[in-house]
C-alpha cells in the first residue's frame, strides 16, 4: 500500500512540518496504488492532531508504534470489512496490519480494499511489500461485514510470513516472502491509498474496529499519543477512538468524531 504521510495539521488548521522519527509525533507514510504501484509518499512531516492523539496524516489513520531497528517481529490483527458509502465521484479505502513505513519508506502489509468506483463499491483482499506493487489475493472472496484476521511474522534469516483468512467465509491465504526492511514500526491503519501517484480521496468507510491485536507475540500496550487522525484538504475525515481498555483493541471512525472503544 503506502507509507505514511504526514500533514501536521491540527483539527482543520494546515501547518506543515519537518520529517519525525518519534513514534508518538510520526505520521505514516504508506503508498498503496491499486494497479501498478503502491510506492511510499515524499510527504512526510509531523505534528499533533489533537491533545488526545499523536499525529496527522494525509493517508493514514489507525494506530503505529515506533520503535529502533529490528523491534517488531510479529504483528496480528483482527478487523470487520467496512461497508462504503456511494459518492459521486470515485474513493477509496483500505483496512491493514503492517510493519515499517511509519518512519522508513520500507512496508510489508497485508489487509482489505473497499472503494467505490466505477459507480458500485469493490472489496477485495490484498498483500505487499514495497516498492513492489500490492499482489490481489484473487482466491478469496471479501464482502462487507467479513471478520478478517491477520499476521505478519519473521521466520528468520530475511523470511517473512503473510498470513490473511476471511474467518466469515472460511478462507484463507499464505504466503512466505524474503523482506529486507528495518522492522522498525508496527501498525494497524485505515488508509487512504494512493491511486496514479496520488492519494485518493478517502471513501466513506462508516466505522470499523481493529482488535485482538498483538505485537512480538503480546499485548501492544497501545496509548492515545500512538494514534493518529487523517485530514484532506484541510478536513478531518478519519478518526480513531482512544484505546480499549485492555490496551489491545480500537475503533476508527469515517468523519471527525472519536468512536467510543471497543
Amino acid at each position: 500500500m503506502r507509507r505514511l504521510a504526514l500533514t501536521g495539521v491540527l483539527l482543520g488548521s494546515l501547518a506543515l512540518s519537518l520529517p519525525a522519527t518519534a513514534a508518538a509525533s510520526t505520521l505514516p507514510a504508506g503508498n498503496h496504488a491499486r494497479v501498478g504501484a503502491r510506492l511510499p509518499d515524499s510527504g512526510h512531516g509531523h505534528g499533533h492532531s489533537s491533545s488526545t492523539f499523536g499525529w496527522t496524516s494525509s493517508n493514514w489513520s489507525g494506530y503505529a508504534l515506533s520503535g529502533s531497528k529490528g523491534s517488531y517481529s510479529q504483528i496480528t490483527g483482527t478487523w470487520t470489512v467496512p461497508t462504503v458509502v456511494r459518492t459521486k465521484g470515485s474513493t477509496y479505502s483500505s483496512s491493514w496490519i503492517g510493519i515499517d513505513g511509519f518512519n522508513n519508506s520500507s512496508l510489508i502489509q497485508t489487509g482489505t480494499e473497499q472503494d467505490y468506483t466505477a459507480g458500485h463499491a469493490q472489496y477485495y483482499a490484498w498483500w505487499e511489500i514495497l516498492p513492489a506493487a500490492e499482489t490481489q489475493i484473487t482466491t478469496m472472496t471479501v464482502s462487507p461485514g467479513d471478520s478478517m484476521t491477520a499476521s505478519i511474522v519473521n521466520d528468520g534469516g530475511g523470511s517473512w510470513t503473510i498470513t490473511l483468512k476471511d474467518v466469515t467465509q472460511s478462507e484463507s491465504f499464505t504466503t512466505t516472502q524474503s523482506y529486507s526492511g528495518p522492522a522498525s514500526s508496527a501498525e494497524w491503519i485505515e488508509e487512504a491509498p494512493t491511486i496514479g501517484g496520488h492519494i485518493a480521496t478517502l471513501a466513506d468507510y462508516g466505522q470499523t474496529t481493529f482488535s485482538s491485536l498483538t505485537v512480538n507475540g503480546g499485548n501492544p500496550g497501545l496509548v492515545s499519543q500512538d494514534g493518529g487522525v487523517m485530514i484532506q484538504r484541510h478536513k478531518q475525515v478519519s478518526t480513531p477512538s482512544v484505546p480499549s481498555k485492555q490496551t489491545n483493541a480500537f475503533a476508527v471512525a469515517y468523519g471527525s468524531t472519536s468512536p467510543s472503544a471497543p
